[in-house]
């Protein structure tokens, strides 16, 4: 289980060139400054940052620092704050807005060996974020001469000649929060002058967070000591492109890879020397000369790659990616710099479809229906680790997504976040750090400033388009980044805007579609009117196929509350209160103050859980919530799927995780435990699915990949609450590539079945080998809307059976004797022996499944714990829960 501490530790991942433009020659010429730390508040500290940078200047008071991190994360770490996701704690911490500034400003120092440099050798201190601005200093010399401020700037000094003579060495930093911090009153960003800084935006609370206290002030991203020869070899550039309509498959025609490099030489002599990479067998190299104490960018020969291995999106191909090293050899032999670059082949386009009015993707010339989630930090005190970064997202492309938008309240995501998102196949929209909440879009009586005022945010518009720069070459060369976007829900300022657009962006990247904010007419044009976006609130499942909404929704959501299970790891026993619908009134739902807290009053289930029976108490309230979080999310899918190319061309999940311990919008929860809705959007979002209509009955197929489907064979069955089984009908079926298309209606033997108790609907596809592809299963209300069968049905005992088939990995078989009812909506777990508590993350192929009578089904579970000896729990609708050894 990733513990809230083990977030802290910021694990050293395997370095790669695109992760973050400084790598040289060897790894040992390279490392991370992340332990070791010490901390004290500015108020403690007297003497200036060239006393506290010496070696004789004694640490002996100072506290045990995080770095990376925040100044929270060290206070949580030392004890000295209580957990601000447990309970109502977040109110225990002093918020800046009313400590002042000086509370949370605090002097970082760490000791480090590295010797003084010779033949030419350089040494590089590199900061890859600090929030908000900083002084430097090391061995009694200040490091940064000009300001240093911007929460998304890397900066990277030269500190040859600072470095002791003996080797030991102090660096000494302190750290300045947000100027101004922004008053936490309960509105979207607070009062919205946490946006005059070029920083995050959630950090002054939002309708999903309360407000993070010290504003996540310090040094929250890496630090690193690099050393060179001569020349530095920074921000190296891939682009590739895919000309023509691919297949995933076969023999492909050539692609075209250009790659630049930014050279810096740091000495005061003319350096000469080649630029090269091999790639293939193939060596690609340009003579380059570099005039002292100069910067340029030298572009290779373009290289043609012949049958290349393209990188797809998920659900459509491989995720294939090449490993070169780019290096720099002065005067054509001594490898002066190096950088390893890892990257995929494919080309992003986009077009208009004339039908929807929106525009739609494209991958290597094949056309993607974009089924994606909002993202909006991994962890709200920025504590990232490269394991919680892959777990996350392969949650998402277990979901069967193929994208995820980066909000434009949070930041651009970590190199690991992008790593990630390469491996697993998620096409990602990255925002820049605007929102219509904090500036400007609406009145708003929770903002200190008028809406004028606001629409120029932030103050420093120079620092915005320099950070933009800066964070748009750490990450640009990921396959997975697919579209750069200028703000959420707003436009940046015209003097942004521009430059950014028409400038800063086709210099330094060029081949990605920018959209001026997240509801573009360019992206989506709004023929309904409103803000372009929504709903947010629990719906009737129906409305998602019928109600036609915007044609590329970037956000549509819902409910998310996960099991009783998930609710305990941050809600005290005594706040464990069932939520009361309140029909008619605002709040719809009167629920405990620490729900409140977290987030649940405003996006609950009203009286959709009341059809399955009043809940007794808070298990049977999250029980029936996972009923009601499976049947939501499908439907969104299957609504949206159902309109494919004629309605929408995509469509994106408000929001599928959350950086904090929030009750709404998400799939997991902090802690990385799935709940029902993960799998409900799963099964929506299957690559071929097939699926029905809850208005008409009309089952459908949906076919999202490149190849014609033939020789399917659809089953259609129906089930009484006894178990009882009437086949509807069985038949051969095809379908085209990326389409929908209409196969029957099954509403009267729906209505006539499911009129006194409700009925279960089974939809199966089987290929020629009568294998399952598919297998949709539905459950269905009386003629009055209430699920009255479901609380009648008997007990349905369920075999389970388990075996380990591999190092972390463990296969489940369950069984439904004949003669049973269904076993309804089975909870799979993998639980840690000694606790009895989940292993997390761990990743089920399925889960909330339901078994027919005299049938079986097989569920595949992975997790990297190394707890020995798991033991699996199942526990469902109408069996008793059952804990089995792995065998």
């Amino acid at each position: 289980m990733f513990s809230k501490l083990g977030f802290l530790k910021c694990i050293v991942p395997v370095m790669t060139g695109f992760i973050v433009a400084f790598t040289a020659v060897k790894a040992q010429d390279r490392y991370e400054l992340n332990s070791g730390w010490k901390m004290a508040a500015v108020k403690e500290v007297k003497e200036p940052g060239t006393a506290v940078s010496l070696k004789t200047y004694s640490l002996a008071n100072w506290k045990p620092a995080v770095v990376p991190g925040t100044v929270l994360t060290s206070m949580l770490e030392n004890k000295a704050v209580p957990d601000p996701f447990w309970g109502m704690n977040n109110e225990k911490i002093p918020d800046i807005y009313h400590t002042g500034r000086d509370y949370y400003t605090y002097w970082f120092s760490k000791d480090f060996k590295e010797s003084y440099p010779s033949g030419g050798k350089q040494v590089w201190l590199t900061f890859r974020g600090i929030n908000y601005s900083c002084e430097i200093f090391l061995n009694g010399k200040k490091v940064n001469p000009k300001p240093y401020k911007g929460m998304f700037l890397r900066k990277s000094f030269n500190i040859s000649k600072l470095l002791s003579r003996d080797g030991n060495n102090r660096l000494a930093v302190i750290v300045y929060p947000p100027d101004p911090v922004g008053n936490p009153n309960g509105g979207q960003g607070g009062d919205g002058v946490i946006a005059r800084n070029v920083s995050h935006q959630y950090v002054a609370g939002w309708d999903w967070i309360r407000p993070i206290r010290d504003r996540n002030t310090g040094i929250w991203d890496k630090v690193y000591i690099e050393k060179t020869g001569s020349i530095n070899l920074k921000n190296p550039h891939v682009v590739t492109l895919v000309p023509g309509k691919r297949n995933t498959d076969g023999l492909q025609k050539p692609a075209t890879v250009k790659v630049s490099a930014e050279l810096e030489n740091a000495t005061d002599r003319r350096i000469e020397g080649i630029l090269q990479y091999i790639l293939e067998g193939t060596k690609v190299s340009k003579n380059v000369s570099v005039a002292p104490g100069r910067s340029v960018t030298v572009e290779l020969p373009d290289h043609i790659l012949k049958n290349p291995r393209l990188w797809w999106p998920a659900g459509y191909g491989k995720q294939d990616l090449y490993d070169t090293n780019l290096q720099f050899l002065e005067s054509g032999k001594l490898v002066s710099d190096s950088e390893k670059l890892s990257f995929g082949v494919r080309e992003v386009q986009t077009e208009w479809n004339a039908d929807t009015k929106s525009k739609q993707i494209l991958v290597n010339g094949q056309k993607i229906f974009i089924k994606g989630g909002n993202w909006i930090i991994s962890d709200a005190m920025l504590r990232f680790t490269k394991e919680r970064y892959d777990a996350e997202i392969r949650y998402h492309r277990d979901m069967n997504l193929n994208l995820i938008r980066i909000w434009g309240g949070a930041l651009i995501e970590r190199p690991d976040f992008y790593e990630a998102c390469d491996k697993y196949g998620m096409l990602v929209l990255q925002d820049f750090w605007m929102s219509g909440d904090c500036n400007g879009r609406w009145v708003d009586p929770m903002k200190k400033e008028d809406q004028w005022t606001r629409r120029q945010y932030p103050d420093d518009h120079h620092l915005f388009l320099e950070s933009a720069a800066d964070m748009i070459k750490m990450v640009r060369n990921h396959p997975s980044l697919a579209m750069w976007c200028g703000g959420n829900e707003i436009t940046p300022p015209e003097d942004i805007l521009v430059p950014l657009r028409d400038s800063i962006l086709p210099k330094l990247d060029g081949t990605r579609w920018f959209i001026d904010y997240s509801n573009s007419d360019e992206m989506s044009y709004n023929i309904i009117g409103g803000n372009g976006d929504g709903p947010y609130t629990i719906q009737p499942v129906s409305s998602f196929w019928e109600k036609r909404t915007f044609p590329f929704n970037s956000e549509v959501g819902s409910v998310g509350v996960g099991d009783y299970e998930s609710l305990e790891r941050f809600i005290p026993k005594e706040n464990m209160k069932v939520p009361v619908p309140r029909p008619g009134q605002q709040p719809s739902e009167e629920a405990d103050s620490v729900w409140t807290y977290h987030t649940y009053t405003g996006v609950g289930y009203e009286q959709s859980i009341e059809p399955y029976g009043k809940p007794s108490d808070v298990h049977d309230f999250a029980t029936k919530a996972q009923l009601v979080n499976y049947d939501q999310y499908r439907g969104i899918m299957e609504g949206f799927s159902s309109h494919m190319w004629d309605w929408y061309t995509g469509v994106i999940i408000w929001k599928t995780q959350n950086p904090w311990t929030a009750m709404r919008g998400q799939m997991y929860d902090y802690y990385l435990d799935p709940n029902a809705c993960l799998y409900g959007l799963r099964a929506g979002s299957r690559s071929l699915n097939i699926m029905c209509n809850p208005v008409d009955g009309m089952v459908m197929l949906v076919n999202n990949g490149f190849k014609q489907q033939r020789n399917l064979m659809l089953a259609i069955k129906t089930y009484d609450m006894s178990g009882k089984e009437k086949m509807i009908t069985q038949v051969f079926a095809y379908i085209e590539p990326s389409s929908v298309k209409k196969i029957l209606s099954v509403k009267k033997e729906l209505d006539e079945l499911s009129k006194e108790e409700g009925a279960f609907l089974s939809l199966q596809i089987l290929d020629e080998k009568q294998q399952v592809l598919c297998d949709n299963f539905y459950w269905y209300p009386n003629e009055k809307g209430e699920y009255s069968g479901l609380n009648k049905m008997k007990q349905a005992a369920l075999v389970a059976d388990a075996r380990a088939i591999g190092k972390g990995k463990v296969e489940v078989k369950l069984k439904n004797p004949a003669g049973n009812p269904v076993a309804f909506f089975n909870r799979i777990s993998l639980l840690d022996p000694a606790t009895g508590k989940r292993i997390l993350p761990a990743f089920y192929d399925d889960n909330y499944v339901s078994v027919m009578p005299g049938a079986e089904k097989t569920v595949i579970i992975e997790y990297p714990s190394p707890v020995a000896n798991p033991v699996l729990s199942v526990k469902g609708w109408n069996v008793n829960e059952q804990k089995a050894t792995i065998k």
